[in-house]
């Protein structure tokens, strides 16, 4: 499985997506970039099994059980290249 972080335009400014769901909304694209790449980073340390929530794009939130040392490939795709 891979994570696709998409990095574009959001709100007035620029952002990070994944699936639908929105990053805060950063001044400029180097920034969102940035955020974006230490966010799919962040994907790859081994950690603890927890149990996680996040929000869906439909505003519902889904709780699951992770392993600690089971991690997703990421990608970042620079939806806004002519930023």
């Amino acid at each position: 499985m891979t994570v696709s972080y998409h990095v574009g335009r959001h709100d007035g400014g620029f952002g990070y997506r994944l699936g639908d769901v929105w990053s805060e909304t950063f001044a400029d694209h180097d920034t969102a970039l940035a955020a974006a790449k230490s966010a799919a980073q962040r994907q790859h340390l081994e950690g603890r099994d927890a149990e996680i929530s996040y929000q869906l794009a439909d505003g519902n939130w889904k709780v699951e059980h992770v392993r600690g040392g089971d991690r997703p490939d990421t990608e970042v795709i620079d939806d806004d290249r002519s930023a």
